[in-house]
């Protein structure tokens, strides 16, 4: 995702969360007017009752007396707070008190036969309207005047109260104007954030496709910042660190291999190549050409079991997650058939071996023939850097569900430094390629991919001019 693509997604995330609030206010504000609508409405039939409560009182009391009655209902109409009007049953109208004050303008009209009509159908009225009165809608609400006398209740005409919906409007406007004011801010807030996120977000991904980009380009030593992050980008940046890592030194082990293999390859084709010329040309006299034809001939045998250990490295590396079938055999005597295929230069070099095997068979699980192999190059290394006429110590020791065999010889002490790197690809050091002149590099990294396809260990101490290879195969039980 590009800085485009997340500013568009805050920008998207901002006009959602804007849209919820714009619902929220449209809900609230629309609420709250019907709730005013009804709180009004509410107060004006309560109002209304008390005009012709009152009214109808003051008909009993002062029947006569029109001044008192007009103060009377006066009064009241000033205790409402609102515009009174009284009517007869006919619906014409003898009282108005209208903007705080009695006024006699509206005195003798009549109120809409509609009107009349509801009130007297259902008792009460309550809606929005002119009464054919006012210029704009107004809040009307009427209730009808009694009077009890003896047993009987007579209807002597109707209190209608009104009130602007003015206060309302005003309110509604108040709140709209707080609400696109709010949402103005929200709306800036929403766009200053989304564009300082979109670039703290963005600029580590900028700089990861362009370190990605050097990287593919071959500037292995190339690394981004932002390791120490604790979210989704820091993970992702040290993730691209240690992939770099491995990919770096995987890279610098490639090309390793391809110059120890143009060496090892250079050196036997060199000299194969110079003492055929030499005999060719007739630079090597005729009596020592058997000499260097021997020599030649060595040569190409040691270029062929080159070639063999890259092939069985390879497959071995092909092989590396692959399940290896298993079976049961007995460890001491592949051991053992091992040392003996190896007694001519063990006799040669005058070593003893010292077998130090427990009684009766050690039945093992294992492929027979990787680990023949593998006790085969173990021995072979032995003898090659053994110092003449000390003893090679081969011991097999079982512990728990664990074997564990050794091949220990005497002879020069491997340097700490060189033990991580043995069981590397054509890791030849400097002892060994002043020792091992027959060597490719390739034993005991053969050794260590049988044993981690069999998913075991191997491990190499030297110390004191006495070297020793531990590795472990699982016992049959």
């Amino acid at each position: 995702m590009n800085s485009s693509q997340y500013r568009r997604h805050f920008l998207l995330t901002a006009g959602m969360i804007l849209l919820s609030f714009a619902l929220l206010g449209f809900t609230f504000i629309g609420l709250s007017y019907n709730y005013s609508v009804q709180d009004q409405r509410a107060n004006l039939n309560e109002k209304s009752r008390y005009i012709a409560a009152l009214t109808g009182q003051v008909i009993l009391l002062e029947p006569d007396q029109t001044d008192h009655f007009s103060a009377y209902l006066g009064a009241g109409a000033r205790l409402t707070d609102s515009d009174v009007f009284l009517c007869d049953n006919d619906g014409e109208i003898f009282f108005c008190y209208e903007g705080g004050e009695i006024r006699s303008e509206s005195v003798g009209s009549y109120i809409p036969n509609s009107v009349l009509t509801k009130l007297k159908s259902t008792g009460g009225y309550d809606d929005m309207t002119t009464l054919g009165l006012f210029a704009e809608q107004r809040f009307v609400s009427a209730a009808p005047i009694t009077i009890t006398r003896g047993p009987m209740t007579l209807t002597s005409g109707y209190a209608f109260v009104s009130a602007s919906t003015e206060n309302l409007t005003s309110m509604w406007r108040t709140f709209a104007t707080i609400f696109f004011f709010t949402a103005v801010v929200v709306l800036m807030i929403a766009f200053i954030s989304s564009s300082i996120a979109s670039h703290q977000t963005t600029k580590p991904l900028t700089d990861l496709t362009s370190a990605v980009r050097r990287f593919g380009m071959g500037e292995y030593d190339v690394r981004v910042e932002g390791t120490d992050r604790k979210d989704e980008l820091g993970d992702l940046s040290r993730a691209f660190n240690a992939m770099a890592d491995s990919i770096a030194l995987a890279e610098e082990k490639r090309t390793e291999f391809i110059s120890n293999v143009s060496h090892e390859l250079k050196t036997p084709m060199t000299t194969i190549a110079g003492f055929a010329e030499g005999i060719l040309d007739g630079t090597i006299p005729k009596e020592r050409e058997r000499e260097y034809l021997q020599t030649i001939s060595d040569e190409t045998r040691r270029l062929s079991r080159l070639v063999r250990r890259l092939l069985d490295a390879s497959r071995m590396a092909a092989q590396e997650n692959v399940v290896i079938s298993q079976m049961e055999f007995d460890i001491e005597e592949t051991m053992a058939q091992v040392l003996i295929s190896l007694e001519g230069k063990i006799n040669a070099k005058g070593l003893d071996v010292d077998a130090r095997f427990p009684d009766g068979p050690v039945m093992v699980w294992g492929d027979p023939d990787g680990v023949t192999q593998v006790c085969y190059n173990l021995l072979d290394n032995a003898i090659k850097f053994s110092h003449p006429n000390t003893v090679i110590t081969v011991s097999i020791v079982t512990r728990g569900s664990k074997a564990f065999i050794s091949v220990r010889d005497i002879g020069e002490t491997i340097p700490e430094e060189e033990l991580p790197l043995i069981f590397d690809r054509l890791h030849k050091s400097d002892r060994s390629r002043s020792l091992d002149k027959e060597g490719v590099g390739l034993g005991l990294y053969l050794v260590k991919q049988i044993l981690s396809n069999l998913k075991e260990t191997i491990s190499v101490t030297s110390k004191d001019n006495v070297t020793e290879f531990i590795f472990t195969l699982t016992l049959a039980q």
